[in-house]
C-alpha cells in the first residue's frame, strides 16, 4: 500500500504552486474523509497493537513502526463518529506532525488525487464549533462528484496530547517585551486549534493578536491596509502563517507578499505541523524569514522578540 504515495521528492514540486495531493479513505460512514499526503509517510496494514493501560480512550494502542514505539489513534472514534457494526478498520496511515509520528486507525483507502488549494474551501459553519473538519472539497470518484471532509488533525492531536503554552522565564527579554506592548502580529491557519495555540502564548507578552482563517483572506486584509495607504510594518511586527490552508496556503501567500512592493519586506515565518529536512529548502523557494515547527511556545517568543529587536535597531531605539 504504501507504493501508492509520491516520494518526498516528487511531493515538494507541489511547494508554492498552491497545490497538494490528498489521500481518501472511509471510517465506516458513507462520508469519505481525507488527509494531505504531505504529512504521510506510509500507509500499511493493521499491524500488532499493545494496549497501554489507562491511555486515553481515542488510543487503541502501540505499535513497532521501523523501530520505533508509536502511538495509533482511532481516527474514526477521535472525531466523534457513531458507532457502525459492521466497521471493521484495515489499515494504519503513519503521519508525522509536531514533530511526532503517529498512526491513524483508518477503513478502506480509496486514491489519491492532485488538486488546487483554490478548489479547498472552509467547512460550513453549521457544523459547529466542535467539528473536527479543516477543510472540504469535491472531487470525481467513480466518475460521480463526491464531497470529501479534510479532517483537522491538530485538533485531534490536541485532545489526545495536552499543549502547554508558558513560555520559559529564560527566553523572556523585559525591554523588548516592553516594547511589544500594544503591538500586533497576524497569525494565519485553519486550525482553529493551533491559532489558540499561538495566540494564548503570544498575549502573554502584551501583543494583539489578528487572525485569519486562510492565506485569501489574510492576503486580502493586507492589501486592504496597503490600498489605504497604511504601512504594513507599521500595522504589525510580522506575520506567522500556516503553510497548509483551504483557496490559498501559505507558500503562495508568502509568494503573494513578496510581489507586493508595499508589503515585501513584511518579516514571515512559517509555523508548520509539516517536518522533515526538505523544509528549509521550501522556506528559501518562497522567502520566508523563519520556519517555526509546530508546537513550540518559546520558539515562537524568540522569533518574535528577535523581529522586534530588528524593529527597535532599525527605529533607533
Amino acid at each position: 500500500m504504501s507504493t501508492i504515495l509520491s516520494s518526498v521528492d516528487q511531493r515538494t514540486k507541489l511547494v508554492g504552486e498552491n497545490r497538494l495531493e490528498l489521500i481518501m479513505f472511509k471510517l465506516g460512514s458513507r462520508h469519505t474523509f481525507a488527509l494531505n499526503v504531505f504529512k504521510v509517510r506510509e500507509v500499511i496494514t493493521v499491524p500488532q497493537l499493545n494496549q497501554m493501560p489507562g491511555s486515553h480512550s481515542n488510543l487503541c494502542g502501540v505499535t513497532n513502526y521501523r523501530g520505533k514505539s508509536i502511538p495509533v489513534i482511532d481516527l474514526r472514534q477521535a472525531i466523534r463518529l457513531n458507532n457502525t457494526e459492521d466497521y471493521e478498520p484495515n489499515n494504519v496511515i503513519i503521519t508525522e506532525y509536531n514533530r511526532s509520528v503517529q498512526g491513524f486507525l483508518i477503513g478502506q483507502i480509496m486514491n489519491i488525487v492532485n488538486t488546487s488549494w483554490t478548489d479547498i474551501q472552509p467547512p460550513p459553519t453549521t457544523v459547529g464549533k466542535n467539528h473536527y473538519l479543516t477543510a472540504i472539497t469535491k472531487v470525481k470518484i467513480d466518475k460521480q462528484e463526491a464531497l470529501v471532509e479534510i479532517i483537522d488533525v491538530e485538533k485531534v492531536l490536541s485532545e489526545i496530547v495536552h499543549y502547554d503554552t508558558s513560555i520559559s522565564e529564560e527566553v523572556l527579554d523585559k525591554e523588548v517585551q516592553a516594547a511589544l506592548q500594544g503591538k500586533k502580529v497576524l497569525v494565519v491557519d485553519d486550525s482553529s486549534t493551533a491559532r489558540a495555540q499561538v495566540r494564548d502564548t503570544l498575549v502573554q507578552l502584551g501583543v494583539e493578536v489578528i487572525e485569519e482563517k486562510n492565506g485569501l483572506n489574510a492576503l486580502k486584509r493586507l492589501k486592504a491596509w496597503a490600498d489605504e495607504g497604511k504601512d504594513i510594518e507599521d500595522e504589525i511586527v510580522m506575520m506567522f502563517t500556516d503553510a497548509e490552508m483551504p483557496e490559498m496556503d501559505g507558500y503562495r501567500l508568502t509568494a503573494e507578499v513578496r510581489d507586493d512592493p508595499r508589503m515585501a519586506h513584511l518579516f514571515i515565518a512559517l509555523n508548520t505541523s509539516l517536518s522533515g529536512s526538505f523544509n528549509e529548502a521550501m522556506v528559501k523557494k518562497v522567502g520566508c524569514d523563519r520556519l517555526i515547527s509546530k508546537f513550540q511556545p518559546d520558539l515562537l517568543v524568540e522569533v518574535l522578540q528577535e523581529r522586534m529587536r530588528e524593529v527597535m535597531s532599525s527605529s533607533g531605539k
